[in-house]
């Protein structure tokens, strides 16, 4: 039109690109192009679900989740040789149009807007598929996530069942390094945290007290509503595939114990809180604070070393190493984890026990060696089978010699006290895959030990030599 103004017609059209006639049907419409398209409602070519588009929408209102997969078998089964495999997308696309109009409404999802220092969140996810082994053993663990939903900082603690003991051990250690707390924190109906009350769930006094020590308010999403858990959940997948991305980096899911594996998920988390720092900054201010002390602190108990080198620990038998029997110790027990303490001297740390027995063979078995015959009847004698391979070593050692069985498998467990328990382990089965009799020379073969350094015999020097030569010197 601004063309027109100035030139001619055709002029004008030409530099429009368009025909001449078009220009003039336009001119004479007065109407833009847009105005004048007129919608395609014809059809290009054979409707070939014309004659059951019936039967299929009825199938549908019936059932209005079923696939459009699944229907096309069944129409390709009832009218044989009918419909074509290249047909399916025909189908899929009537199927998505006909929800489009038909279909039931779907549950809209409400995007919350996070506030600063509101809310932090908490959840349990299973690592099992990421397949981290330690010390060459499946290492079948479950993480407690935490995270601010605002900033999305987030820390994580190994853990092995969803208790109550992990879920503050995982939260307190959480908010401690972060160095406050939001004024609100969500979980789903975790047992460890709710219980059943009529036809809800309820938070149990425990939380309650936990929450309360902390001046946090404790909210869950509703029963079967995940979402409204939905800025932990989402991260679970977030942090396993970052994980994962980085063992398949690291090129190993091999760990030589798990203070290496924490170690590697704290560079994970480390590279990931990164780019949350400046919210982070925003965020700090607005939590509260932390109070003098933790709500779980260690149960003290005093105990006295046996002569049988073990302490009694809640009724569950720890052994300890035989320099300490006749002392008293404090054991601090933990959720997860008991340490000796002689006076304020740290001893040692063990892995709590909820069932049977924890005897460590490497404490005992030099008494052992020096007394074989205490074997065999020995009271925790099951504990000193560390895997399976070791029991079975122990039979074919007992089929070998009725006599010597018993010392030659003591031998193979001090083996595996001064050169790892892994190596032995896999020269010990070894030797079974190839039906060998595991003697202690034969398993002592197999291990990856250093060379013998070799020795250097360096001769005397001579020091009269020396004095002679201050001599002649003296004497010019």
């Amino acid at each position: 039109m601004k063309n027109l103004n100035t030139k001619g017609k055709v002029v004008a059209a030409a530099k429009a690109g368009m025909d001449i006639k078009t220009a003039r049907k336009y001119m004479r419409s007065k109407l833009l192009p847009s105005e004048i398209k007129v919608g395609h409602s014809w059809r290009t070519r054979d409707d070939v679900f014309e004659g059951v588009w019936q039967e299929v929408e009825e199938l549908l209102w019936n059932a209005p989740m079923l696939q459009a997969k699944t229907v096309f078998d069944y129409l390709q089964n009832k009218y044989s040789g009918r419909f074509a495999e290249g047909q399916l997308r025909t189908l899929q696309r009537r199927f998505r149009d006909w929800r489009a109009s038909e279909g039931e409404s779907r549950e809209v999802i409400f995007n919350q807007k996070h506030i600063c220092g509101l809310q932090s969140q908490s959840d349990y996810t299973d690592m099992r598929s990421l397949e981290i082994t330690i010390g060459g053993q499946e290492f079948w663990h479950l993480l407690y996530h935490f995270m601010l939903t605002y900033s999305r900082w987030e820390a994580v603690s190994i853990c092995y069942e969803e208790s109550f003991a992990s879920l503050v051990q995982g939260y307190e250690r959480a908010v401690w390094r972060l160095g406050g707390v939001a004024v609100e924190h969500r979980t789903d109906n975790l047992t460890a945290a709710t219980k059943r009350a009529g036809g809800a769930r309820v938070f149990t006094e425990r939380w309650q007290k936990v929450m309360w020590h902390y001046g946090v308010t404790p909210t869950r999403n509703n029963p079967g509503e995940s979402h409204e858990n939905g800025s932990i959940e989402k991260s679970h997948d977030l942090f396993k595939t970052a994980v994962d991305q980085r063992l398949m980096l690291r090129g190993s899911r091999e760990f030589k114990d798990i203070g290496g594996y924490e170690q590697f998920l704290t560079t994970v988390l480390e590279s990931r809180n990164q780019s949350r720092r400046e919210k982070l900054q925003e965020e700090l201010p607005k939590l509260r604070a932390l109070p003098n002390d933790k709500w779980y602190s260690p149960k003290i108990l005093p105990v006295r070393v046996s002569p049988s080198s073990t302490v009694q620990i809640e009724q569950i038998p720890y052994s300890v190493p035989s320099r300490l029997i006749s002392y008293s110790l404090m054991a601090h027990i933990y959720p997860d984890k008991i340490r000796l303490y002689y006076g304020h001297k740290y001893l040692q740390e063990m892995e709590k026990a909820t069932s049977g027995t924890a005897i460590d063979y490497r404490h005992i078995i030099d008494s052992l060696l020096r007394k074989p015959g205490a074997f065999k009847n020995y009271q925790y004698r099951e504990s000193l089978f560390p895997r399976l391979c070791f029991r079975r070593a122990y039979d074919q050692l007992e089929k070998h010699s009725k006599l010597r069985g018993h010392k030659l498998y003591l031998e193979i467990l001090r083996l595996a006290k001064l050169h790892g328990e892994q190596q032995v382990a896999t020269a010990l089965t070894l030797l079974q895959e190839a039906g060998s009799v595991p003697l202690p020379d034969e398993v002592k073969s197999l291990l990856d030990l250093p060379q013998k350094i070799p020795e250097v015999k360096v001769e005397a020097i001579n020091l009269s030599a020396y004095d002679e030569l201050l001599d002649s010197e003296a004497v010019i």
